[in-house]
């Protein structure tokens, strides 16, 4: 297996929903804001090539389906899809990809789905040929939201990719359209039913046992710290005891950590210093062609 991060559209939203309680004295140290409060944000996704034979996709990023107003609302920076450009900048087409794994369906992980806005179009889907993995926890959730998050998801979305016929609801560790290559860890700190996908596998250079996708339960290196959480988080306590146990696993694994938000680093290798404190001994600034055996 090979493995590439690539970028999406990048994205600024406010610094003090994304660190939660955490004062703002704290966590401009990690993320510098804008006049505005808004820090800087990627919306990364992991492309699996020879998964099984297949080009796997994790997640979509935010995508360029807002129109102008919206686009400006949310913090979307560029205009254009951006993860069909990085797709393309290693020779990878939309109708290559034979399966997108999707954590969860809020728009900034799922918005990269749709084609670009044009006026008056309606939405349709990018990868046209892909199958699609989401948890069967979190369907409900997207199809029936809370008003507390009901904006953080694409009205038409579902409908579209249910008339795929290529959809499966995953309830248990592993997926029929992955097999045992996959194995997903599930969270509801975020969001109820999220998806954490581990692709498993050894890295022959850096000796990791594999990669995780850790979506919003950590976006990226700052969140490594437990009590770090975001507003956006339904429930913060649940999240930061969900975290702990992750983080213990994928230290005492070797497994390395991927960030979808982080915009400096793409993965990382956890350990703990001399506090007991989980951070980060290693970092990819980006993967490229990472092979996994």
């Amino acid at each position: 297996m090979r493995l590439y991060s690539l970028l999406g559209n990048s994205q600024k939203l406010d610094g003090g929903a994304m660190f939660g309680n955490a004062p703002r004295a704290l966590w401009s140290r990690w993320s510098h804001p804008d006049d505005a409060n808004r820090i800087d944000l990627a919306c990364r996704a992991l492309l699996v090539q020879d998964l099984d034979g297949r080009t796997v996709l994790f997640e979509a990023g935010i995508g360029a389906f807002f129109d102008p107003a919206l686009r400006e609302r949310y913090g979307v920076i560029e205009d254009r899809h951006v993860l069909i450009d990085s797709l393309a900048a290693i020779g990878v087409s939309p109708n290559d990809i034979d399966v997108v794994v999707l954590s969860h369906l809020h728009f900034d992980h799922a918005g990269g789905l749709l084609q670009a806005y044009e006026p008056g179009r309606t939405p349709q889907l990018v990868f046209e040929n892909a199958s699609y993995v989401v948890g069967a926890e979190h369907w409900q959730r997207a199809t029936h939201p809370h008003p507390r998050d009901r904006a953080s998801f694409i009205p038409e979305l579902a409908g579209l990719l249910e008339s795929t016929g290529r959809l499966e609801k995953v309830a248990g560790d592993y997926s029929e359209t992955l097999g045992q290559s996959v194995r997903f860890h599930h969270s509801d700190g975020h969001t109820p039913g999220l998806l954490l996908a581990e692709i498993r596998g050894r890295d022959a250079d850096s000796d990791l046992n594999g990669v995780v996708f850790c979506a919003d339960l950590i976006p990226g290196e700052p969140w490594v710290h437990v009590p770090i959480t975001m507003g956006y988080d339904r429930n913060a306590e649940l999240l930061i005891d969900e975290k702990r146990a992750f983080l213990e696993d994928m230290q005492a694994r070797d497994i390395g950590l991927f960030f979808t938000h982080d915009p400096q680093t793409a993965m990382g290798r956890v350990t703990r210093d001399e506090k007991d404190k989980f951070v980060l001994t290693q970092r990819w600034p980006q993967v490229q062609a990472l092979e996994l055996a």
